[in-house]
């Protein structure tokens, strides 16, 4: 009686550094950055761990590759909108690139070695503004309020145990239980009045929070009577 044949090995996948990224950001996603080692890496890959570092240099590679593969998800601001609208759906999008990778906000970019999908943004954030009026100097307060205001709000998010209105419903419920109203009036009162109002979920503060940023930001440009220098570009010439 012939023995039954064996089945064929699954053919590899050729590796390229694309493919590493990918799967890093996978593994990251599911066990944040702690899971990520070349070895579990390789295992994830199918292929030895010393194999990856033809693709990647080191570790630190393999994060700032990482890092601009998040960039290239975030919705670029568009030149058709006013600059207010669009840097509110680029923030927009923005928390929710980081919502999706949460370790990413440890990271943000890749410091002196950023990669072109990073650059990329940050060159097409920066003619946002710059074309919407604002000077170069307020450009930079502009983008770093902005983007302090996501990162920060996306780690607060991270850092709550309750993913959902019912879950923070019932955590605020035996919080307020417990809480000494005489001491903490006013903790008590917002618990009561506002976090278990029906349908209440912190993620829904982030638009009420990014408005009064653009807001704060709309009214430092129109009170800006000395405006800088003309940015390198014009509107018209973005849009071709």
């Amino acid at each position: 009686m012939a023995s039954p044949r064996k089945a064929a090995p699954a053919p590899r996948i050729r590796l390229n550094r694309e493919r590493v990224i990918a799967a890093a950001i996978v593994l990251a996603d599911t066990g944040g950055l702690e899971a990520l080692t070349m070895r579990r890496l390789g295992d994830d890959l199918n292929v030895e761990a010393m194999s990856i570092y033809n693709h990647v240099a080191n570790k630190d590679d393999l994060i700032n590759g990482m890092a601009d593969a998040i960039f290239g998800e975030i919705e670029l601001p568009s030149h058709s909108d006013d600059w207010k609208s669009a840097i509110r759906k680029r923030s927009i999008s923005f928390r929710e690139v980081l919502a999706r990778h949460p370790w990413a906000t440890t990271v943000r970019d890749s410091g002196t070695n950023p990669g072109p999908a990073t650059l990329r943004h940050h060159d097409r954030v920066i003619g946002t503004f710059r074309n919407g009026g604002f000077s170069v100097e307020k450009t930079a307060h502009a983008f770093s309020a902005v983007d302090s205001y996501i990162y920060g709000f996306a780690m607060q998010e991270k850092s709550l145990p309750v993913t959902t209105s019912e879950e923070t419903a019932a955590m605020a419920a035996i919080m307020l239980a417990q809480l000494p109203r005489s001491e903490y009036p006013y903790l008590a009162e917002l618990t009561a009045d506002h976090v278990l109002k029906p349908g209440y979920f912190y993620g829904d503060e982030f638009l009420v929070g990014l408005d009064l940023v653009l807001d704060g930001l709309a009214t430092m440009l129109g009170a800006d009577q000395h405006p800088g220098s003309q940015p390198p570009h014009s509107r018209a010439a973005l849009r071709r």
